[in-house]
């Protein structure tokens, strides 16, 4: 009896762990060679996002410039419940986020600007050997026109 309630206890504590596990987090470097920006935005020059676990959710912070010289400098903390939380900073067409986990190399995001028209709908990936993250967007822009775009980030 005792064996398998020490069985159990460590079937349970495991998947507790791969159904907690966000393989997002850590350290990203935009790769500019591979990544694919919406029409009509200026270009990333840099980009360096760090995704820690935070409540039960992640917060990740987002540093770097555009080729325009417009800086990136935001920061968002959310749990994986979907429900919008606002962005503070600046350098990105939203304001607004809210974010799901499918699976521990899985999430999506939904993006919205307060009082504007730019929403997206954005679905991130790692890969199998977990040194890249790729981020496919799709929606309307700040313009209003519909747009897509690709994100590809190193780890580090």
């Amino acid at each position: 009896m005792n064996r398998v309630l020490r069985m159990t206890f460590a079937v349970l504590a495991m998947a507790a762990i791969a159904l907690g596990a966000d393989n997002t987090l850590g350290t990203w470097k935009y790769n500019t060679a591979k990544s694919k920006p919406a029409p009509g935005t200026s270009p990333i020059k840099n980009l360096t996002l760090v995704r820690e676990a935070a409540g039960g959710g992640v917060k990740q912070t987002a540093k770097g410039e555009r080729a325009d010289g417009t800086k990136i400098d935001d920061t968002y903390s959310a749990k994986y419940d979907g429900q919008e939380v606002m962005l503070s900073g600046t350098g990105v067409a939203w304001d607004m986020t809210g974010i799901k986990q499918a699976d521990a190399n899985t999430i999506t995001e939904e993006r919205s600007k307060m009082g504007g028209k730019y929403k997206s709908t954005a679905r991130t990936v790692i890969s199998a050997d977990g040194k890249t993250m790729t981020t496919t967007s799709k929606g309307t822009g700040a313009d209003g026109k519909a747009f897509s775009s690709v994100a590809v980030f190193d780890k580090q």
